[in-house]
């Protein structure tokens, strides 16, 4: 018998739909038989959609909303690591959750995974932020540009940064330490996580490359950000 490629289970905060591997319009199909057995279940729910590396452009990600919407299902986020996914997911006016370490397509999550970050709204700029410049909002911050030395960049979740992130930033402002800040090129003049505070180093590299900070062991670490 065939692996299901649709996995749905509940979480805290919803319903995680996560797509396994094959074509798009295969899975469309597959969820949607899924979704029409169980439509008193799902009927009313809100989701968040997992699709691990594969690429989606905001056409796909409109599709998928506009059918759990036809079965009372309200798409809120989508959680994958390449970058068209993350920035087609903006566009189309939804959270971009940030996949797990090492999540593979069709993966279904562990009991470790179940709590998906509460959504506060987040907040989409799309130009440069330039110096003497302040954005704050209390969910997460995505900016598509960059963000100078001497702007301010402060979020209660996330801030992701698709561009050169050489200002101030401070993300899970609220006091959450798993929130995360990603840019192409991270080199704030100070970056700080809840109560945690760190500053690059004087001496940067020659080539930039995609990071994302985040709290481990009480401290910020930089790591590589797997955003293709």
């Amino acid at each position: 018998m065939a692996q299901d490629p649709i996995a749905i289970k509940g979480t805290r905060q919803g319903l995680l739909i996560t797509l396994g591997e094959g074509p798009w319009e295969a899975l469309v199909e597959a969820l949607e038989r899924r979704l029409e057995k169980g439509a008193a279940f799902f009927r009313g729910g809100r989701a968040a959609l997992d699709v691990g590396p594969r690429p989606l452009d905001e056409a796909q990600i409109r599709q998928t909303r506009d059918l759990l919407a036809r079965y009372g299902v309200d798409l809120w986020a989508v959680r994958g690591t390449a970058e068209a996914t993350i920035v087609a997911t903006v566009r189309a006016g939804l959270s971009p959750l940030l996949a797990p370490e090492g999540a593979t397509s069709g993966a279904v999550p562990s009991e470790q995974e179940e709590t998906l970050p509460v959504p506060a709204g987040g907040l989409v700029v799309e130009r440069n932020v330039r110096s003497g410049q302040r954005i704050e909002h209390p969910g997460d911050v995505i900016v598509i540009g960059d963000v100078h030395a001497g702007a301010e960049v402060i979020a209660g979740r996330h801030v992701i940064v698709w561009g050169k992130l050489h200002g101030v930033v401070h993300a899970g402002a609220l006091g959450d330490e798993s929130a995360v800040v990603c840019a192409l090129d991270l080199a704030p003049t100070q970056l700080r996580i809840a109560d945690h505070i760190a500053r690059s180093p004087e001496e940067r590299r020659r080539r930039p490359v995609p990071e994302m900070a985040r709290v481990r062991h009480g401290r910020i670490e930089a790591v590589p950000w797997p955003h293709r």
